[in-house]
């Protein structure tokens, strides 16, 4: 289905699409080299349906910038948790579509397998583009696990039904856990070893931080540009 498409489905349609998804997800290990790794987020105003999707790319493990792209998308599919991919993925489609450079893999800022219904944003942008995927959230969505010690990089294993689904990791002292669950292409263990090494001292790993940036900024930038053409910025 072309995300394109998206918005005209109803929340049922969207679980019944999840459903069909779900039998193509593989975990499993990625045995390419990791040379580009990119970041995507989402940046959108409150009660309004513009999106501002932004992608990073960087030279891994270095992590030295080597590109980014931006889109600008509507949307009119409601905010519904589950089915935040819905939403997303039109607009990060878009920006992913502009990217010069395609990265070897892909961090999130949303859940991979760690969902419901395992099809977290991570896990059905992997399916659409075919890039290994990872999620790396900021709030647990599903899954039940322990509280990690109280120390950067312990990681406390994430379980629905006896089943593995992501890992909690502090990322660093007195701060919330990130939630950290391969989306498609990759495994556990590859996705808890790539994120940690995109720690560089902050709780949010590398890619998805300075895309959070990039889409703030666009957002920002067009908000201020709109205020001026109606000549209530000066």
């Amino acid at each position: 289905m072309d995300p394109s498409g998206y918005e005209h489905l109803s929340p049922a349609e969207a679980i019944a699409y999840q459903e069909e998804l779900r039998h193509k997800i593989q975990i499993q290990e990625l045995t390419t080299p990791i040379k580009t790794i990119a970041g995507a987020d989402i940046s959108f105003d409150k009660d309004s349906d513009i999106l501002y999707a932004g992608i990073v790319v960087f030279k891994y493990p270095e992590m030295t910038l080597i590109g980014t792209s931006t889109a600008i998308s509507h949307t009119s599919f409601p905010y519904i948790s589950g089915l935040l991919a819905f939403r997303e993925v039109p607009a990060l489609f878009n920006a992913w579509n502009n990217l010069y450079t395609k990265p070897d893999l892909l961090v999130l800022d949303g859940q991979g397998i760690a969902h419901e219904r395992r099809m977290g944003i991570a896990t059905h942008f992997g399916l659409l583009t075919n890039v290994p995927t990872i999620g790396s959230a900021k709030s647990r969505l599903y899954g039940k696990f322990e509280e990690p010690a109280d120390k950067a990089f312990a990681q406390s294993p994430m379980y629905d039904k006896g089943e593995l689904i992501g890992v909690a990791l502090r990322s660093k002292e007195h701060c919330n856990p990130i939630y950290i669950s391969p989306g498609h292409n990759i495994s556990m263990q590859q996705s808890v070893d790539v994120i940690k090494n995109c720690i560089r001292g902050y709780r949010i790993p590398e890619p998805t931080r300075q895309a959070h940036y990039l889409v703030n900024k666009i957002r920002i930038e067009n908000g201020e540009s709109k205020t001026k053409q109606l000549g209530l910025f000066d």
